[in-house]
């Protein structure tokens, strides 16, 4: 007798949905509009929005921009304000050709598409000139420091390189990265995207 109301009792369990959600492994989660919860995993608190996983790093690149950005435009509005000492004086010293028509075209470039990285428009057509930009100037006043003086610095050897070109490098790699990853999503950029598709 006792075992047959064991198994009654038994039985009339397994055929509870409490019991049937447990043994999938899920559990009702109350107040979650018929969402399930799996067991052992934190449950959401209330209130509490899930944010998508690339939404911070997308956002990230606005702070990239502004490393990158900022850096270039005010470098190429110098080379209209101090053109002897950032303009076309410096382009000569270093063996630009046409040093004036350089520094000109340089400084344009530098204050546009700084300006177009800021905005977060175009951006990764922007970063191909100043990717450019950072390849000449490392290649024409950093490099040969390591064998000899050049208009940046009379110091010859590997630290002289590493502190002259610190900048450079930082600039190249920050072009690099917004010229794979975008403007992100506080951008001109992610705006008209989303409204092509709206």
């Amino acid at each position: 007798m006792r075992g047959t109301r064991r198994e009654a009792r038994e039985t009339a369990r397994q055929r509870h949905p409490a019991w049937q959600a447990g043994a999938t492994g899920r559990t009702k989660t109350p107040n979650q509009g018929g969402r399930q919860h799996r067991a052992g995993q934190p449950r959401p608190r209330a209130g509490h929005t899930m944010m998508p996983a690339g939404a911070g790093a997308q956002r990230a690149n606005l702070i990239v921009r502004l490393l990158v950005g900022l850096v270039f435009l005010p470098e190429g509005v110098k080379k209209f304000l101090f053109p002897e000492q950032w303009g076309a004086g410096r382009f000569a010293r270093i063996g630009i050709p046409a040093p004036e028509a350089m520094a000109h075209l340089v400084g344009a470039v530098e204050i546009a598409c700084g300006v177009l990285l800021l905005l977060g428009l175009l951006t990764r057509l922007a970063a191909v000139p100043l990717l450019i930009d950072m390849l000449v100037a490392l290649a024409t006043t950093k490099i040969p420091l390591l064998w000899r003086a050049t208009a940046v610095s009379s110091k010859v050897g590997f630290w002289s390189l590493q502190a002259e070109s610190r900048t450079d490098y930082a600039m190249l790699m920050g072009l690099l990265f917004l010229s794979l990853a975008g403007a992100g999503a506080i951008s001109l950029d992610a705006r008209l995207v989303r409204r092509a598709r709206s």
